[in-house]
């Protein structure tokens, strides 16, 4: 069936060194941080490089706007306009100007949660999506399960307390790790400013992110503040240098700028790059061909990946496919996929494609007796219609 996907029994297991020549020469010491839970995790691998009191469910603000925005851009249609809800733009602290009868799109709403950090955003999202505040609050927690988030529980789509509302700076990292994989969420979360419409009609504005970190500190790219009496200061954060990709998280955090700056430079200099050589010689079986199985290749791609310390680190592929594989096939279609998993846990995906031709094998017929009595006798008809 279109669209469905087949593991095969196929796994291949490849260990990787990492080179020392990878690593920082000096490693900053291990920061002292004034936050109540904090993680910094590889963005490719979701391997802890660094953690403290990471594990302990805590009120975590604003940050909540990461699920509220991925789940409303994963919905589709975010460009076509709609009026937000009277009720849902009704909410007490920060918001991007929202007012009764406004026009939006879906788009400037993740606009509006993820750089003024709109509580009014955030609840006309949900009641788009959902309905209701509550429903929405069902489809937070579902997506949390998917993944992995077993210390998280969501009870408002903007952050503002409810009971029982709560994660842990472990679980928000994974959170930002799989937003960041969304590119559109990735590129608003990374703008200091951005321009979006929405009113009655709607105009064009500015949207200023609360993020002080971009700009401030070399690679940050995102994501996302918070701050409420009972959460205290509450940062997501995302930086890449030299190729090395960390998120890190703070919940409670009087020095949340100044503890993010310090823990990258920890962990920048504790990671390198793991370049990974993908398996070849992959052949998949295929039918209806002379050949019983055609060559497939990810197309020259290769990628690297954050990993931590200078020790052997396994890496698991495995491919992907349909059940049976029919030619004719030409090189370059895309047949199957590798995924690619580290310790467990899948990293990445690559599409594998077709690195020759096959066309459909065509058996010489064999001659039929019934249709050659016939045919001749179709001939002698003929002759003597002549």
């Amino acid at each position: 069936m279109k669209g469905m996907i087949y593991p095969t029994a196929a796994a291949v297991l490849i260990m990787g060194t990492l080179p020392q020549s990878a690593l920082t020469a000096v490693c900053a010491g291990e920061p002292e941080i004034s936050a109540k839970g904090a993680v910094v995790i590889s963005a490719d691998t979701g391997e802890v490089i660094y953690s403290f009191n990471e594990n302990e469910k805590l009120p975590m603000a604003s940050t909540t706007k990461i699920m509220t925005a991925l789940l409303c851009l994963e919905s589709g249609g975010l460009y076509e306009e709609f009026i937000v809800d009277s009720d849902a733009i009704k909410v007490e602290g920060s918001s991007m100007g929202l007012q009764e009868g406004d026009v939006v799109t879906k788009y400037a709403l993740c606009c509006g949660m993820l750089l003024p950090s709109g509580n009014d955003a955030a609840n006309a999202a949900a009641v788009k999506l959902a309905g209701s505040i509550p429903d929405f609050a069902e489809m937070m927690n579902d997506r949390a399960r998917q993944i992995g988030m077993s210390r998280t529980y969501f009870v408002t789509p903007s952050g503002l307390e409810g009971e029982g509302h709560g994660s842990s700076a472990y679980d928000m990292a994974l959170l930002a790790r799989e937003a960041l994989r969304n590119e559109l969420f990735r590129s608003i979360c990374s703008c200091r400013k951005i321009q979006t419409e929405f009113g009655m009609p709607p105009y064009k504005r500015w949207l200023t992110n609360t993020n002080k970190l971009l700009g401030m500190y070399e690679g940050v790219y995102g994501v996302k503040t918070g701050f409420t009496d009972e959460a205290g200061r509450c940062l997501v954060t995302a930086c890449e240098r030299d190729g090395k990709d960390l998120i890190c998280v703070t919940l409670n955090d009087r020095r949340d700028w100044e503890d993010h700056m310090a823990m990258y430079d920890y962990c920048f200099g504790e990671t390198g790059l793991l370049e990974p050589e993908l398996p070849a010689d992959i052949e998949l079986e295929l039918a209806g061909a002379e050949s019983e199985s055609i060559p497939v290749d990810a197309g020259g791609r290769n990628f690297s990946i954050t990993v931590r310390g200078a020790s052997e680190e396994e890496l698991e592929y495995t491919v992907i496919s349909p059940p049976f594989i029919y030619a004719p096939v030409n090189k370059g279609d895309e047949l199957a996929s590798l995924a690619v998993s580290y310790k467990g846990r899948e990293i990445e995906r690559l599409p594998l494609y077709a690195s020759a031709d096959a066309e459909i094998l065509c058996p010489e017929e064999e001659p039929d007796e019934g249709h050659g009595i016939i045919s001749g006798i179709i001939k002698l008809l003929g002759k003597i219609i002549s």
